[in-house]
């Protein structure tokens, strides 16, 4: 069996192989897979726990507010020379005794540090909003570039394909004009070894493909034996792209400002940090308090003066006890561990502040970067245009050369070798340029749409 045989062959059962499971499976839009990923990606879940845990420390200090209460049963049992509760005598005994108390102890006043500490947890739980609102654009903006690439490698895979199906005529004219003496059997030999390549190229393409899905079921944590079949669109180039003349870098600096959910998540850190200085500085002066108490207790060697047992409720009405009374802390030294703390809040304010700076200079270096990208992508895909009109034209004149005999099979296969390389390079300039421009569109608006 010939090589152009084997090859024929074998992109039959490729192309079969292809678009077989594709009859019985529905297809996935982009949309589709923002939605599915929103629901099942652990990135998105890690941040919605986050979140959950800084509301609950929000409530936690709110509900610090509220007086406390705590109550304790005592029990306890003594055999030996015990004092006897009637006349303090020591004598043997074993006694069993009981006691209770309820304590309350509320803050009156303790310059706002309660108040300013949830404040800072309030303001936390606002920056954990818009972290988890990062998160969600960014999976958005993930899953619609891993769309993008299976859309590319989709074409790539059609290019090849085409560039197959080319060998082969060209082979099967060929191999008809060998037969009748027109050419040598060398110009076959090597058509059948461009075919071979064209084949290979052909399975790699239809790997990256895999690859690419792979990528996909990775951002949507979905099963990766599940089938995936995307919905490809007619045609690429109908999909909306804002102008590049619309897309100064600065102007989207502008707008990431207002809309990046990093950046309001920085400012409501540096506020809640600076509520958490003012609330440390609140542990520097006294703090007032109200205290209270209630207080019983049962012995079983309690007796009256008449001898007999006191009973256990008349013990717990004879020792009923309550009191109520205002408590004044007052910090004098600990080791200068508030003072600490202290220092340690206004240092983080500063450091908060620093980390929005740092990440607004990212924001902007990244959007200028993008755009930069953006205006050579055009320009590479203005080219790879071009190139592949004139590739194709040198193409058709060598394909009628080689057809009467005026061109060797090498130099036709160079120039059909120039014109997939010029294809391939167009589709993936267009693929690039749009991947640029939608970054572009996510850093002003915070929304990607193919």
């Amino acid at each position: 069996m010939r090589i152009s045989q084997i090859a024929g062959f074998f992109l039959l059962f490729c192309f079969f192989a292809n678009i077989t499971p594709a009859v019985a499976q529905d297809t996935w839009s982009l949309k589709r897979c923002v939605d599915y990923a929103m629901e099942n990606s652990i990135t998105v879940k890690q941040q919605e726990v986050q979140k959950r845990l800084a509301e609950l420390t929000l409530q936690q200090s709110r509900l610090s507010m509220i007086p406390s209460f705590n109550g304790n049963v005592n029990a306890w049992y003594s055999d030996g020379r015990i004092a006897s509760i009637s006349d303090n005598a020591y004598i043997n005994q074993s006694v069993f005794n009981a006691s209770g108390q309820l304590n309350m102890n509320g803050d009156l006043f303790n310059w706002f540090s309660k108040q300013n500490l949830i404040a800072a947890n309030r303001y936390d739980v606002a920056s954990n909003g818009f972290l988890l609102q990062k998160a969600r654009n960014d999976l958005a903006f993930n899953v619609a570039t891993a769309f993008l690439q299976i859309l590319l490698k989709n074409e790539q895979v059609k290019v090849n394909e085409v560039q197959v199906k080319q060998t082969l005529s060209n082979l099967d004219n060929t191999r008809k004009l060998v037969i009748a003496g027109s050419v040598p059997e060398s110009n076959q030999a090597d058509l059948e070894a461009q075919l071979a390549q064209d084949s290979t190229n052909l399975v790699t393409a239809k790997n990256d493909v895999i690859l690419a899905i792979l990528q996909m079921k990775a951002y949507l944590n979905m099963g990766f034996d599940i089938p995936f079949v995307p919905e490809i669109p007619d045609n690429i180039s109908s999909l909306p792209i804002t102008p590049l003349a619309e897309m100064a870098p600065e102007m989207v600096y502008s707008a990431a400002l207002t809309s990046y959910p990093l950046v309001k998540s920085d400012e409501l850190r540096i506020k809640g940090a600076y509520r958490s200085y003012r609330s440390a500085v609140g542990q520097l002066f006294p703090s007032l308090a109200l205290t209270g108490g209630l207080s019983t207790s049962y012995a079983n060697n309690f007796y009256g003066m008449d001898g007999k047992l006191i009973p256990f409720n008349k013990q717990l009405d004879n020792t009923f006890g309550k009191n109520i009374g205002l408590s004044l802390k007052i910090p004098l030294f600990n080791g200068y561990q508030q003072r600490t703390a202290v220092s340690k809040a206004k240092v983080n304010v500063y450091n908060m502040e620093l980390t929005r700076d740092l990440d607004n200079q990212k924001l902007r270096q990244d959007i200028y970067t993008a755009h930069a990208n953006a205006v050579a992508a055009l320009q590479k895909y203005n080219a790879s245009a071009t190139g592949v009109m004139a590739a194709q034209k040198a193409y058709d004149f060598a394909t009628k050369r080689f057809n009467i005999g005026l061109m060797n099979t090498i130099d036709y296969i160079t120039t059909q070798t120039r014109l997939f390389k010029a294809q391939i390079d167009k589709v993936s300039a267009q693929y690039d340029y749009i991947f640029k421009m939608k970054l572009l569109e996510f850093y002003r608006d915070q929304r990607i749409s193919l």
